[in-house]
């Protein structure tokens, strides 16, 4: 029989609790071991994602310079019609109603509340509040145009709210707590890079302009002064027809070619015409639609392409 004294026996190890457990995986002081591995295996698996989180970023920050390449800070990589903003310009107004309700497009004031038509002047405040030399930064690109006459190269031209603008100035407080007369509503084309508008004569005018906006285009052309994109605004219905009164557009009748096209110079200010309701009826909701006029902007009235929808209710 064979000897059996030399044979080792196997025992098993000591049950430890779950702490105990626990502080033999944290560190096993026979195997040298730390949550499980020894320090040759941690170094290992360190070294390996050090290496593949650098090749990552490596990757990562090649391709994007790769991108950058091909961007301009100045101009979009894609322009007009290959753009998802088009070639088509939207016209918007200012002031507008409280961020609370974001969705409303109602201008609605009482004229002898002091309180509350403050809100509407400063609303117009902050908006023409770049248009002032002290707060653009970028003033000494802002040179003075004649009508019709593109600025100097990397310059701009001037938008100035003076005695042109009659009511429609700080000063006269936009009009807003007369106590017969209407306010002014401020209008700007929305800046599409590179647009050029294609101006209207006497002899292209479309079908469905207004024909007090014919009379003046023919005039304008008399004038050798017709390149605008044209501005009107109507009341959508008859009876806001009847009810908005007689406007007026300040300090022209539309946007001016000189400030045409936008391609994001410094400085660069956004042309605007003010739209004064003389003596809109009071104490009635009066919807307002105006459009923008040139041969490459296309009305939408459901997408808003072109035009502006907003109410006005004066009490």
């Amino acid at each position: 029989m064979a000897d059996k004294k030399g044979e080792l026996m196997y025992t098993r190890p000591p049950k430890l609790s779950g702490w105990d457990s626990f502080k033999v995986f944290l560190w096993n002081s026979e195997t040298s071991q730390f949550l499980g591995r020894t320090g040759a295996s941690w170094g290992k698996i360190l070294l390996f994602y050090l290496l593949f989180y650098a090749a990552l970023i490596g990757f990562f920050s090649a391709m994007l310079a790769v991108f950058y390449q091909t961007l301009d800070d100045r101009k979009p990589k894609w322009k007009l019609e290959k753009s998802l903003i088009g070639s088509n310009p939207g016209l918007g107004f200012r002031p507008m109603p409280p961020d609370s309700n974001v969705e409303s497009t109602l201008v609605w004031y009482k004229a002898s509340d002091k309180g509350n038509i403050q809100f509407w002047q400063q609303q117009l405040d902050a908006f023409l509040a770049t248009y002032e030399k002290e707060n653009n930064p970028n003033y000494n690109n802002v040179e003075t145009c004649q009508p019709h006459q593109k600025p100097s190269k990397g310059k701009v031209c001037d938008v100035k709210l003076d005695g042109e603008w009659q009511k429609c100035v700080k000063e006269n407080g936009y009009n807003y707590d007369s106590p017969e007369g209407g306010p002014c509503i401020f209008l700007k084309l929305n800046k599409i890079y590179g647009w050029e508008p294609e101006y209207y004569n006497s002899t292209t005018v479309p079908e469905n302009m207004p024909e007090y906006l014919k009379q003046e285009i023919k005039d304008a052309e008399e004038r050798n002064d017709y390149k605008y994109v044209w501005v009107s605004c109507q009341g959508e219905n008859p009876a806001d027809v009847e009810n908005i009164g007689m406007i007026q557009y300040l300090p022209k009748w539309g946007f001016s070619s000189e400030y045409f096209p936008f391609e994001n110079v410094d400085g660069y200010l956004s042309p605007l015409v003010a739209v004064y309701f003389e003596k809109p009826r009071r104490g009635v909701l009066i919807n307002i639609e105006c459009k923008a006029w040139a041969k490459n902007i296309i009305h939408d009235r459901a997408d808003r392409r072109g035009s502006v929808h907003f109410e006005l209710m004066i009490d």
